[in-house]
């Protein structure tokens, strides 16, 4: 009833393997020549084009493109040959499903770094720092929410090519309503640092480089992420904020318009001191210095008690930096000058045990 089983009878006709093998690797060959050449040709035209344009931003731009649009045209090219040779279709195919998506992720994450830096040779150029500082935040922040989602997007379409992974996508939307509401609980706190990280970027509460005070402690913004903000102090120590936490309290942003401030400095003396000969001396060694810039310059008392008085002496510089130098520096020349003019108006409070001795040995 069975033939037997006879080897003979099973024979693989290796010169067909052969020819249809040399068949695909010659088309492969073909095609990958033939892009790269396309490539060549078209890069070399863009290239001449915006090598003569008088901005560095396409050429920029065009060289950041240039290894994914590379890889891009061979894929091209491998698909069109593959359309004419359906041994390199069997094999091709199932490789472009998963590569195409890796690709336009790579051109789009390659756009969105290219622009980025683009955007930043740009403000270079200006002369408003506040403007600068205002575009730079929202760079960032814009840019690092674009690139979440194209790596997001990428993965899901590179996952999706798999059949397998395909079918349990299916399942899963189908149940899409309780998935979402478990996924968004999961994940409500990333969530909601993402929308304050929007908010920041858009509303511009803060921006890099503004000097801020929070939680007792000041510095510039130095980094502006989705999640958290770095804050670095005058001593070089780094403050981790939370974003959320510049939306949800409240905090000091002492450069939101620009850099020129108003500081005071505060003297307590003594009851007994002449307040003119000090404000006249205050306003001929302010006005005296580089650091200030004309503005506002006030001496006012302020407080009065039965021991003391409180002087605010007021100045403006063009920088924070410039008003903080300015200030120490009128501390310490109005210090020397009541000591050396005004030693009767700097309060006491010492106990000068000789004096007491001698008085009750006296006694």
């Amino acid at each position: 009833m069975f033939e037997r089983y006879n080897p003979a009878n099973w024979s693989i006709d290796w010169t067909e393997v052969t020819v249809t093998a040399g068949e695909v690797l010659l088309a492969i060959a073909v095609a990958i020549i033939s892009s790269y050449i396309a490539y060549r040709v078209i890069f070399g035209i863009v290239h001449r084009i915006t090598h003569a344009s008088e901005t560095e931003v396409d050429e920029l731009i065009v060289e950041r493109l240039r290894r994914p649009v590379k890889w891009s045209f061979i894929a091209i090219g491998l698909t069109l040959v593959a359309q004419v040779n359906s041994d390199l279709q069997s094999v091709w195919e199932p490789l472009a499903q998963f590569l195409r998506p890796a690709l336009l992720g790579w051109i789009a994450y390659t756009l969105v770094k290219a622009f980025t830096v683009a955007l930043e040779l740009r403000l270079e150029s200006s002369e408003d720092p506040v403007a600068v500082r205002s575009r730079r935040t929202r760079i960032a922040v814009l840019s690092r929410t674009a690139t979440v989602a194209i790596v997001i997007l990428t993965v899901g379409l590179m996952l999706f090519s798999i059949p397998s992974v395909q079918a349990i996508g299916t399942t899963m939307l189908a149940s899409a309503g309780l998935a979402a509401l478990a996924v968004g609980a999961a994940a409500q706190p990333a969530l909601k640092s993402l929308i304050a990280g929007l908010q920041v970027a858009l509303t511009e509460p803060l921006r890099i480089g503004d000097l801020v005070k929070v939680d007792g402690e000041a510095g510039r913004v130095e980094e502006v992420r989705m999640s958290f903000i770095t804050v670095r102090t005058w001593d070089e120590r780094v403050l981790i904020v939370p974003t959320s936490r510049f939306l949800d309290g409240s905090f000091e942003n002492w450069s939101r318009k620009s850099e020129k401030l108003t500081g005071p400095v505060f003297l307590h003396l003594d009851p007994a001191a002449e307040i003119e000969p000090i404000r006249a001396e205050f306003i001929r060694f302010v006005e005296a210095q580089e650091l200030y810039d004309g503005r506002n310059l006030a001496l006012v008392m302020t407080e009065a008690y039965p021991e003391s008085i409180e002087l605010r002496l007021s100045m403006s510089a063009e920088t924070i930096g410039d008003l903080f130098q300015l200030r120490c520096a009128v501390r310490e020349h109005m210090l020397a000058w009541l000591k050396q003019n005004q030693p009767e108006a700097l309060i006491r409070h010492r106990l000068e045990v000789e004096a007491a001795n001698a008085r009750a040995s006296g006694g």
